[in-house]
């Protein structure tokens, strides 16, 4: 057999190897979404975030959390948001592209609601008391006019992770599903932020938001905190506390975009 006809053999080799790794990859990770989506439904995650979480659904934690879920759909009660939209925060801001994190605790629990994304609410649905208040700090820090739509999904695309605590909840029931699992799940979530991203703004609204992202390096993240949006204690310190504009200011900073907000 010549010499060039071995070369060619070898390189063949090398490629099928290649691809065949590579379909291994693709099936590999086929099968962890196929898992996830079993264990919570038609909910599905993406794929950056889904490396960094899908050992979290083996735990038994999460296993309990999906029996309670289950039990609370058999017994023929309403959950917020859509099956669909429990992981909506991930799916519309990659983990590569967060810039900023906004944290909320748990879903709005009236109908139509929430949409998955904290503090947001679904296209034609009336702004609660808190979005109202954050769209006028957002006028008066930005000059922006206040939104006719609630729906933050245009934050989300631009790289803010608006995440909550908790990822669902019982029709008006505030609340209802604390303690179930989640807030471990979320922590893990915030976790996976501050080790694998850089020069993140985290915008920690409230004692509880403040204590639940304590952990965030503050050498490799900027954090901006205030009392939180709600109309018990805006006016503690939340109206003039510039959120958006030092969030820009520092993402400028960094030779990133700022947002758009």
């Amino acid at each position: 057999m010549g010499q060039s006809l071995l070369v060619t053999l070898k390189r063949a080799k090398l490629v099928i190897n290649a691809e065949h790794q590579q379909m291994c990859i693709d099936l590999s990770q086929c099968i962890k979404l196929i898992h996830m989506s079993t264990s919570f439904s038609t909910a599905k995650i993406e794929p950056s975030w889904l490396k960094h979480l899908d050992s979290e659904f083996e735990t038994p934690r999460m296993k309990n959390l999906k029996e309670f879920l289950k039990s609370e759909y058999a017994e023929g009660k309403t959950i917020y948001p859509p099956k669909p939209l429990y992981f909506q925060a991930l799916n519309l801001t990659p983990l590569k592209d967060v810039k900023v994190v906004i944290l909320g605790q748990d879903p709005y629990h009236g109908p139509g609601q929430a949409n998955g994304l904290c503090f947001s609410v679904s296209e034609g649905v009336r702004q609660p008391p808190s979005l109202q208040n954050i769209f006028k700090e957002l006028k008066s820090d930005l000059e922006i006019p206040i939104p006719v739509s609630g729906d933050l999904s245009r934050w989300a695309e631009q790289g803010v992770l608006l995440l909550n605590s908790v990822l669902t909840v019982e029709k008006e029931h505030a609340a209802s599903h604390q303690k179930k699992g989640w807030e471990e799940f979320t922590d893990k979530m915030i976790r996976v932020v501050n080790e694998n991203c850089e020069n993140v703004v985290f915008i920690l609204w409230g004692a509880y938001a403040q204590k639940k992202a304590s952990f965030v390096d503050t050498t490799r993240h900027h954090v901006l905190q205030s009392v939180h949006p709600s109309p018990l204690s805006s006016h503690r310190g939340f109206f003039g506390s510039k959120p958006f504009s030092q969030t820009n200011a520092w993402l400028k900073s960094k030779k990133l975009k700022p947002i758009e907000w």
